[in-house]
């Protein structure tokens, strides 16, 4: 079973046992949650539920693995023949997520 979930504004292709980075969610570690999905679908595409805006009494179930940084992200500026730069960086907040089952 293939699904497409919604997590902190992005969407995600997931089956059971696959391993997911998504924005921090407010969750202890080891803890479980669930997401409503907006498409179910079999592995060959044969069977496929089209939800409006979700699958009606679907549910995909996470176990949080870790809460961690991401990898760090450089914002750099500059304005040619003016001797301006500016350097930032930026390490966003993640949560790595583990599929548990798909209903």
């Amino acid at each position: 079973m293939l699904a497409v979930v919604e997590i902190g504004g992005n969407q995600f292709i997931v089956k059971k046992g696959d391993i997911i980075d998504v924005k921090k969610q407010d969750v202890a570690v080891k803890k479980k949650m669930s997401v409503p999905a907006l498409l179910i679908s079999d592995e060959e595409g044969k069977e496929t539920k089209i939800g409006n805006p979700t699958v009606k009494d679907s549910k995909v179930e996470f176990k949080v693995l870790e809460q961690f940084k991401g990898e760090k992200v450089r914002v750099f500026k500059m304005k040619a023949k003016k001797r301006y730069t500016r350097n930032k960086g930026f390490r966003p907040h993640l949560t790595k997520l583990e599929v548990l089952s798909i209903a």
